[in-house]
């Protein structure tokens, strides 16, 4: 039988788990596949640029944003909300 708490900490590290795995998929993708983006060029300057100057920070900001939303969901669904 598995606890609460241990149930609340299996699903926290199996979405910080993947988030990580997010990251880094568009932190090293972004970085293998540089030449192919670049190839794609929006208002003279290669997506890469965009991607690197604004585009992979905007993603990082939203895995932190949906981060803070399901770990606050996951603490009100077991009830350590305010702890």
């Amino acid at each position: 039988m598995i606890s609460k708490a241990d149930l609340h900490w299996r699903k926290t590290r199996r979405l910080t788990f993947a988030l990580i795995l997010f990251w880094m998929l568009i932190t090293f993708g972004l970085t293998w596949f540089a030449r192919t983006i670049n190839e794609i060029v929006i208002l003279g300057f290669p997506l890469g640029f965009y991607m690197a100057a604004q585009g992979a920070l905007v993603l990082y900001l939203l895995i932190i944003w949906w981060y803070n939303r399901q770990m606050k969901q996951l603490d009100a669904e077991f009830g350590v909300e305010n702890d």
